[in-house]
């Protein structure tokens, strides 16, 4: 189980009313959703319910349609103010993404992937730069894989170096979008532990996941989202043992039995 938060914690990231739509299909219909400092949300739901595009949506990788977002206590961006590039992308180093897809650099190396970013973006030294990446590709597992491009690591291994690159920018809050579903089943444990190991350490993170013994664990809370809307949000406990809504309990039973 996750080590318990002491008390409630300052808000660092709240989300009002967040909608958005492609064409005709709305996707998120009226999303409310506030971070603490340190905490761990886990969303769940069936595919096609907004999940991804929900996180995407709060660090600008897509731009809501409306609603509005606060970060560290300041309103960033609302469907009035509309964020400039050069803002989105400076938000963009403080929350993190790790993506289903590992998006590494073929041709770098492990430690290259990891600093490369450092470099252009932070402007660090590429001597502090690697220093840094050592540190993490330490921290992560891989600290005999330095020098190994991509296609030498497994699937496990490369999303452990995304995670040490996103890492890297020193981000405020993590994102991560179901980062094990494109691993084999053997490969996830490690994975998993690494993000286990950052949420019992205090990282600000949301976790998109169907791993519910992971979200079980090393959640403080988990939000159920299905058509576009939070359906129902609690403790793990909550939502995987004693879920309050149908919807809710069809999906949890529903995916109990397959995982």
């Amino acid at each position: 189980m996750k080590t318990p938060n002491n008390g409630p914690s300052e808000v660092l990231l709240a989300a009002q009313g967040i909608r958005k739509s492609y064409g005709h299909l709305e996707i998120l219909r009226g999303i409310d959703l506030n971070l603490g400092t340190g905490e761990h949300v886990s969303i769940i739901g069936p595919s096609g319910s907004g999940k991804s595009t929900l996180i995407r949506c709060l660090n600008f990788l897509e731009m809501p349609d409306g609603g509005s977002i606060d970060f560290g206590g300041k309103r960033i961006w609302d469907e009035k103010s509309p964020i400039k590039e050069a803002d989105s992308r400076a938000h963009r180093t403080k929350v993190g993404m790790v993506f289903q897809s590992f998006n590494l650099f073929a041709t770098h190396t492990a430690l290259q992937n990891v600093s490369i970013a450092q470099v252009h973006t932070l402007g660090r030294s590429r001597k502090a730069a690697d220093d840094r990446s050592r540190e993490l590709l330490d921290q992560v597992g891989l600290s005999e894989h330095l020098d190994k491009h991509p296609g030498q690591l497994s699937g496990g291994q490369q999303q452990r170096v995304a995670i040490a690159r996103a890492l890297a920018m020193d981000p405020e809050i993590m994102l991560f979008d179901e980062p094990t579903s494109a691993i084999d089943p053997e490969m996830r444990v490690e994975v998993l532990r690494v993000m286990k190991d950052l949420a019992n350490g205090g990282m600000t993170m949301i976790s998109v996941t169907h791993e519910f013994n992971f979200a079980r664990d090393a959640a403080d809370r988990v939000l159920f989202l299905a058509g576009g809307l939070i359906v129902e949000e609690g403790t793990p406990d909550e939502i995987f043992s004693a879920p309050k809504q149908e919807r809710t309990q069809q999906f949890v039973n529903a995916v109990s039995g397959i995982v």
